[in-house]
C-alpha cells in the first residue's frame, strides 16, 4: 500500500509530498535522498516527534531529515559514539567501570576505572578498535523492553547496572525503555540513537587530565572535528562539582530521588546553598585581596548572572569593599546604528552593536575619580540617554559588570589588565542521570529560561524552544570562546534544581501540541523530566537563591 509523505529534506526546505510504501524505513527513505544533501542524516522528526532511521513507516505523516546541525541529531550522534566507546573499552580492556560526567571542550570527559592507569597505548588501542567497528557497520540493534524486564536485567549486572537499575524503580511513570546493543555488549540511553556506526565517522580520543575526552564536530561543521582548547579552568569547575557531589554521595539522578523519598531535601538544598555562598565569599575576598576595581560577569543564558552578581556585591559590601553595579545593555548603539545580520534583522548579540569606545572611557573616568554622566538605554525608543546617572565613584569603589561580552578583551581593550577581574558563570552540571548519561548543562539553562520567561514575559514555551538555537549560536560566537579569559569560574548549578523546575515546567511542556514544530524538543524535555522525583515545598529555597531567578520568589 502506498502512504503520501509530506517530506522535508531539511528544517528550512520546502516541503514535497511523494509516495512511499507502507513499512518503508526511514533509513531506506534517506539513502535515496541523501546524495542531495550537504550532510549524512541521523535522525528524523515524524509528525514532529524525533524519531531513529529505523523508525516504520505505516501511514500519511510528515518527515524531516535530521543531520547534526541540529540538537535532536547531535545528541543521537553523541549517544551513539558513547555506545560505540564503551564497546571499544570492553573490547579492547574487558569488564571495566567508566564513568562519562560532563562536556568540556567540545566532546565528553570521561574516566576509565582499570586496575592500574590507562596508558596512551590503550587510548590509542581503543580508537582504533573504535574505527574499525566504524569501518565495518556494524548494526545497533534496538529491544524495547518493559521498565521492570530492564531491572531485573540490570540487576544481573551487579554493581555496574545497580545506578541505572536504582534510577528506573524510582521513575514509575516510564514504562518503556529501548536497549540497544552492539557487538555484544548492551546499554541504554535516555534517548535515540543511530541504526549503525558507519554513521559515526567523525571522533577522537584525547587524553586530558586523568581521564579520556571523546571529541566529535560542532553542529555548526557535523564533518569535522574543532581545534581542541585547553579549557583548565571548566575542567577544574566540574572536578570540583564533581568531588563535592560524590563526598556527599549525590553523584546521580537516583541519589537525590532517593533523598525526596526519605524527606531529606531541607538538607540538600542547605548544603547547595552554603557551597554557593562560601564560593561567592571566596571570591570577595579575591576580588579585595587583588585590588581589583572592575569586575566583568560573563556567561550564557539563563546562567543566573543577575542574581549572582547581586550576591557578589553583597559579600564585598560585607567585607567593606564599596560596588556599584553596571550592565553593557546601557551601551547599545542607538537602533538606526545596529548593524545587521545576513538575513536582514538587527543583531543585538554582537560585540558590533556595542559602543566600546564610549564605554573604556566611561570606566577610566570612572576609576580614575572623574564625575561621569553614564547612559541608560531607552529600549522603547531604541536610544541612549543622558543626565540620570551622572556618577563619581568613592574611592576604592568597585564596579561591577554584567554583559555577554565582559570577558572579550575588545570590549574593555583601552581599560588596563591590572584594573580587571573577570568571572565566568554557567550552570555546569554536576549530577549525572547515571554512570554514562550525563545532564546536558544546555538542557538545565533551557527549562530554566523557558520557566522564567513565561513567568516574567508572558513566553510560551513553543516561543522559548524556537528561540533556543538562535540562542545558543550567539553563544558560541560571543561568549564561549572567551571563558578561558576567565580569573574565576563560577558554577550555578544547584543539584537539586531538576526537582524543582520539573515542577514549573512540566505543565508549560504538556501544553505544546502535536502540530507545532517544537512539539518533538517538548517531548524529549518531558521524557528527561520524569526521571525526576517533583519536590513541591519551595518554602525550603532561600529567597537570594540564583534558582529564585527563574521560579519567581526571590529578592530581585
Amino acid at each position: 500500500m502506498t502512504v503520501d509523505v509530506i517530506l522535508r529534506l531539511q528544517l528550512s526546505a520546502e516541503p514535497q509530498s511523494i509516495p512511499v510504501e507502507s513499512g518503508t524505513s526511514l533509513e531506506v527513505l534517506v539513502r535515496r535522498w541523501q546524495p542531495e544533501l550537504p550532510y549524512a542524516v541521523i535522525g528524523a522528526l515524524v509528525n514532529n516527534r524525533v524519531e531513529e532511521l529505523g523508525y516504520v513507516i505505516a501511514g500519511s505523516c510528515t518527515v524531516t531529515f535530521l543531520d547534526a546541525r541540529y540538537n535532536a541529531a547531535d545528541r543521537m550522534y553523541q549517544r551513539s559514539l558513547c555506545l560505540l566507546y564503551l564497546t571499544a573499552i570492553r573490547d579492547v580492556l574487558g569488564e571495566v567501570g567508566t564513568d562519562i560526567r560532563n562536556s568540556l571542550n567540545r566532546g565528553l570527559y570521561s574516566e576509565i576505572h582499570s586496575d592500574s592507569p590507562v596508558t596512551d597505548g590503550q587510548i590509542s588501542a581503543i580508537e582504533r578498535r573504535m574505527r574499525e567497528l566504524v569501518k565495518r557497520d556494524e548494526p545497533i540493534l534496538r529491544t524495547v523492553m518493559n521498565r521492570k524486564s530492564v531491572i531485573e536485567w540490570l540487576k544481573t549486572l551487579g554493581s555496574a547496572g545497580m545506578e541505572k537499575a536504582d534510577l528506573l524503580e524510582q521513575s514509575p511513570e516510564v514504562h518503556y525503555i529501548a536497549v540497544y546493543e552492539l557487538t555484544g555488549y548492551r546499554n541504554y540511553f535516555y534517548g535515540q540513537l543511530a541504526p549503525s556506526t558507519g554513521y559515526l565517522k567523525y571522533f577522537e580520543l584525547h587524553r586530558y587530565m586523568d581521564g579520556v575526552l571523546l571529541r566529535y564536530p560542532h553542529p555548526s561543521k557535523p564533518d569535522a572535528l574543532p581545534r581542541f582548547v585547553n579549557d583548565n579552568k571548566l575542567y577544574e569547575a566540574f572536578d570540583e562539582g564533581w568531588d563535592i557531589a560524590r563526598l556527599f554521595g549525590l553523584s546521580f539522578a537516583g541519589d537525590i530521588n532517593q533523598e525526596i523519598a526519605d524527606g531529606k531535601m531541607a538538607e540538600i538544598i542547605t548544603i547547595a546553598e552554603r557551597l554557593h555562598r562560601a564560593k561567592i565569599e571566596q571570591m570577595a575576598k579575591m576580588i579585595k585581596e587583588s585590588g581589583k576595581r572592575i569586575v566583568l560577569i560573563a556567561g550564557p543564558s539563563s546562567s543566573g548572572k543577575t542574581t549572582f552578581a547581586r550576591r557578589l556585591s553583597a559579600a564585598l559590601e560585607g567585607i567593606g569593599v564599596s560596588t556599584f553595579y553596571l550592565g553593557t545593555d546601557d551601551y547599545f548603539l542607538d537602533r538606526e546604528l545596529t548593524p545587521l545580520d545576513a538575513d536582514g534583522s538587527p543583531n543585538y548579540e554582537g560585540l558590533e552593536a556595542i559602543d566600546v569606545r564610549a564605554f573604556n572611557d566611561d570606566m577610566n573616568g570612572l576609576i580614575s575619580g572623574q564625575e561621569v554622566d553614564l547612559p541608560a538605554f531607552d529600549f522603547i525608543e531604541g536610544k541612549r540617554k543622558y543626565g540620570a546617572r551622572v556618577t563619581r565613584l568613592a574611592p576604592g569603589q568597585t564596579v561591577i559588570i554584567e554583559g555577554i561580552h565582559a570577558l572579550n578583551a575588545h570590549l574593555s581593550e583601552h581599560i588596563a589588565p591590572e584594573t580587571k577581574f573577570k568571572v565566568y558563570i554557567s550552570p555546569l552540571t554536576q549530577l549525572n542521570l547515571d554512570d554514562h548519561n550525563r545532564i546536558p548543562t544546555t538542557d538545565v539553562r533551557l527549562l530554566r529560561r523557558m520557566v522564567r520567561d513565561n513567568r516574567t514575559r508572558g513566553n510560551s514555551v513553543v516561543d522559548t524552544i524556537r528561540q533556543w538555537p538562535k540562542v545558543r549560536r550567539g553563544e558560541d560566537v560571543n561568549i564561549f570562546p572567551y571563558n578561558g579569559e576567565a580569573d574565576v569560574v563560577f558554577n550555578s548549578a544547584l543539584i537539586y534544581e531538576l526537582s524543582f523546575l520539573r515542577t514549573h515546567a512540566e505543565d508549560l511542556l504538556m501544553q505544546v501540541m502535536p502540530d507545532e514544530a517544537e512539539y518533538g524538543d517538548a517531548c524529549s524535555l518531558l521524557d528527561f523530566l520524569r526521571f525526576f522525583r517533583p519536590s513541591g515545598d519551595e518554602r525550603l529555597i532561600p529567597a537570594d537563591s540564583i534558582l529564585r531567578e527563574f521560579i519567581g520568589g526571590g529578592l530581585i
